[in-house]
């Protein structure tokens, strides 16, 4: 059995994700929200659930596992909306305070990912958040101060309507960064694997495993579409450009349920 640890859990997405691996349990759940922990229990009942300011949490005091994923807020690394990119003094000042106690209490920082690392020593640790977050001014010390603790890393830039190495994609276009650590030593992870989403090639005339290709191969980073694309893999298409297989939003709606039309 795995266990893992699901830092800013939210409402459970990610455990619920991760317990499709066979032999994976969700030892423990935290949170700053009572109501995130409230759904997460719901929905994970025998994980071991944490109501806490992670930033403020001693690491010591939580039970360790074996794998951490960790969703660490995101707010003033994206540039949603057309905002653009600022420091972290700078956004604070100009951005108008959210109303709702999810805002009021996110805390929650990239740094916790090492501090927690320090003390449990995880076999493997994966840290998602928004693409933007690459650009962060210290992004390149987060990175070294995790190779210190004796990690090595990959950066897997990912949408989520491609994720389909381990059965349907998500039915929602959400573009996504995943920083993957594992411990210097190990074997590392076949990533590559994981990122081969099936297209109908126009050119071969078959569904072939695409491969993820960079516009700018120097500087890998950034959103399916604007920085890179997927192609076929056969040498005899020349690079022929494909679309991956998707699921429209309508796969998860339940229209018997009467709700206003967003917009309207």
């Amino acid at each position: 059995m795995i266990t893992l640890t699901d830092m800013f859990c939210g409402a459970g997405g990610s455990s619920t994700g991760g317990i499709e691996v066979p032999g994976v349990e969700i030892r423990t759940a935290m949170n700053h929200w009572d109501l995130a922990i409230e759904t997460h229990n719901t929905n994970h009942p025998n994980a071991r659930h944490i109501l806490a300011d992670i930033s403020q949490t001693d690491p010591r005091y939580v039970p360790g596992s074996d794998v951490l994923w960790a969703s660490p807020e995101c707010t003033n690394h994206s540039v949603a909306k057309g905002r653009k990119r600022a420091t972290m003094q700078a956004s604070l000042l100009d951005e108008k305070p959210l109303p709702d106690e999810a805002a009021e209490r996110s805390r929650a920082t990239m740094w916790d990912v090492p501090r927690f690392a320090e003390v449990h020593h995880y076999r493997a640790i994966i840290t998602e958040n928004v693409v933007d977050a690459a650009k962060w001014v210290m992004f390149p010390a987060w990175l070294h101060a995790m190779d210190l603790l004796g990690y090595a890393h990959r950066i897997v830039y990912l949408n989520s309507m491609h994720a389909q190495a381990h059965g349907l994609p998500a039915p929602q276009s959400r573009d996504r960064m995943y920083v993957v650590f594992w411990r210097k030593g190990d074997r590392a992870p076949d990533l590559d694997g994981m990122q081969r989403p099936k297209a109908w090639c126009p050119s071969c005339g078959e569904i072939v495993e695409s491969v993820q290709t960079w516009k700018h191969p120097e500087r890998p980073w950034g959103r399916y579409g604007a920085q890179y694309v997927y192609r076929c893999p056969k040498h005899s298409c020349r690079g022929q450009r494909v679309e991956p297989g998707w699921l429209p939003a309508s796969t998860i709606i339940d229209w018997g349920l009467p709700a206003a039309r967003i917009g309207g």
